[in-house]
């Protein structure tokens, strides 16, 4: 059959294929009709690479070799995966993504190695593959063809781009709300040196306690347990070990079965909030507070009111003027020591504050993150331990004690909101790391962690004084803050015409990191929430040292 007896030739090279040549074009129709005598020709879903070929009404598909199998397929050869899995993988990616279309042709195995630079054994091994989970067909005598029941659309072809295979879409392809509430990003930084907001020096971790704990768990026979769904208050070993700690250290009186795991302080805040919380609630916070609390309580829907914070704390007689005009259903407060100003709350003012809870009905959230290090004396018991009318949640974590990567923490509360809790709890982590949880409440038991926070203690409070004379020595003129009695950071309040962003930035040119997170710079306040925790005595040095240049430049 003659390609010119065929109509359309015209139409079809400018419009269809407007690439191709005049001669190219009528040996591809010379081809198809051949097929169609052979009857072997594909109506209705017959499909390649760059779009349809149609001529009076008929569909035929490609040659493979028009495929760019090369662009498709990309082996790395130091990648663990197998070649063979490569390959399959990423022609079902092609498939998926509508680049290679349902009837298509596929080379064959030797055709595809010869491509690909392959053992033959390997593409048949892919081919293997993809026919096993059903997107392509080996088909006797005939080839190899992207399955007629393949999930790809059967719409226009689309054009073929590399990029379109290898990247994940940037934007999803729905509407959702995005939150510029929630909107607080961590800052990372590649600086040798950095001031935190108080963290831990990771490097006095007892790790080889920890890992040696932990080892002898997880070879035990009887740990099967702990690799099961088991209880969502936590692990009870762990919370009965917990509990005697907290009774010794801070004056509670409590069992297992008022504690309920947590992965640290942000996640009791939420469980809490969300328990706790309805929309239009009035939450009290101090000014300044904790910015990851006031972000949980907005997102739970509860309208914020600050009250001042002065050299004992927050202002009890603020928050009893509250009372009297507004109906309050918490109140947050960081007792050891306030976020950000690191002051501790006097024993009277907690007094004061349990009987207005009491009076008023309103709930007192006790977030008491930096209980384990003080220095000048015995810390102040929290108001947990002298609450008897159950109007305190306490919550507590190791993420200070040992270091922020260790996500254990701890929320203590009577009986029957824990319960509730775990309600709350297991829908977003079931039940927590009980593996982990056994070697914490082991170390806790054999007086490990004890120990550690005392050698810790010492540690810190060296580095307290030395930043303490430090500062006082190099920035008498333009700062004024005062030693807090406890913690891992100071609190520094600067001259108001120090630009603080620049300094941060100075700063970070020195290889010392000032995240912004710890500026706090407004009309009424310049100030610095400096953490020492995590610089050994040499660093505390060097790091001031960048400070006092960026200062005074």
């Amino acid at each position: 059959m003659k390609s010119k007896t065929l109509p359309g030739l015209s139409k079809l090279q400018s419009k269809t294929l407007p690439g191709l040549s005049r001669p190219g074009l009528k040996k591809i129709i010379a081809l198809s009709s051949w097929l169609k005598y052979q009857n072997q020709s594909y109506f209705g879903q017959t499909y390649y690479l760059a779009g349809l070929l149609t001529c009076s009404g008929f569909k035929f598909m490609s040659s493979p070799v028009e495929i760019p199998f090369q662009s498709i397929v990309t082996i790395d050869r130091q990648n663990e995966t197998p070649v063979y899995l490569q390959i399959s993988r990423q022609m079902i990616n092609a498939i998926q993504r509508g680049v290679l279309y349902t009837g298509a042709r596929l080379p064959g195995s030797r055709s595809l190695a010869e491509i690909l630079e392959v053992h033959r054994k390997t593409v048949v091994a892919a081919y293997n593959e993809l026919d096993a989970q059903g997107w392509i067909e080996l088909r006797p005598n005939k080839g190899t063809f992207v399955t007629q029941k393949s999930p790809a659309h059967s719409g226009n072809p689309l054009p073929f781009n590399a990029d379109y295979l290898v990247k994940y879409p940037q934007k999803a392809g729905f509407a959702f709300e995005e939150s510029m509430l929630l909107d607080r990003p961590v800052s990372v930084s590649k600086a040798e040196l950095e001031f935190t907001d108080g963290l831990p020096d990771v490097r006095l971790a007892p790790m080889d306690k920890l890992a040696k704990a932990y080892s002898s768990v997880l070879r035990r026979n009887n740990n099967r347990k702990l690799l099961s769904y088991s209880h969502v208050e936590g692990n009870a070993f762990f919370r009965t070990k917990l509990a005697d700690y907290l009774n010794n250290t801070r004056g509670l009186h409590i069992g297992e079965e008022n504690i309920i795991t947590t992965r640290g302080i942000q996640m009791g805040i939420y469980l809490a909030s969300m328990l706790l919380l309805k929309k239009g609630d009035n939450v009290v916070v101090g000014n300044l507070s904790y910015y990851v609390a006031n972000m949980i309580f907005q997102q739970a829907g509860a309208n914020i009111i600050s009250v001042p914070v002065d050299e004992q704390g927050i202002s009890v007689d603020a928050v009893r003027k509250l009372c009297e005009t507004k109906r309050l259903r918490m109140l947050y407060i960081t007792p050891h020591h306030h976020y950000p100003t690191t002051v501790t709350l006097s024993a009277e003012r907690r007094m004061e504050l349990l009987n207005l809870s009491v009076q008023y009905g309103f709930i007192i959230l006790e977030d008491d993150h930096d209980y384990d290090f003080h220095y000048n004396s015995s810390p102040v018991l929290p108001l947990a331990s002298a609450d008897p009318a159950g109007m305190v949640v306490y919550i507590g974590s190791f993420c200070k004690a040992l270091a922020p990567g260790l996500r254990s923490g701890y929320i203590v509360a009577p009986q029957n909101l824990i319960t509730e809790l775990g309600k709350f709890r297991r829908i977003i982590d079931r039940q927590g790391d009980l593996m982990m949880e056994q070697a914490l409440g082991e170390l806790l038991d054999e007086g490990e962690i004890q120990r550690h926070i005392k050698k810790a203690q010492k540690v810190y409070h060296q580095r307290r004084d030395l930043l303490d004379t430090l500062l006082r020595t190099n920035f008498d003129e333009f700062l004024n803050f005062k030693t807090p009695p406890g913690g891992l950071a100071i609190w520094t309040e600067w001259r108001k015409d120090i630009n603080l962003m620049r300094v941060s930035k100075t700063c970070l040119k020195q290889n010392l990191h000032l995240p912004q997170t710890l500026l706090f710079q407004t009309g009424q306040l310049s100030a610095m929430r400096l953490g020492f925790g995590n610089l050994d005595e040499g660093e505390i040095r060097t790091a001031v040292e960048i400070l006092n240049y960026s200062i005074n430049l």
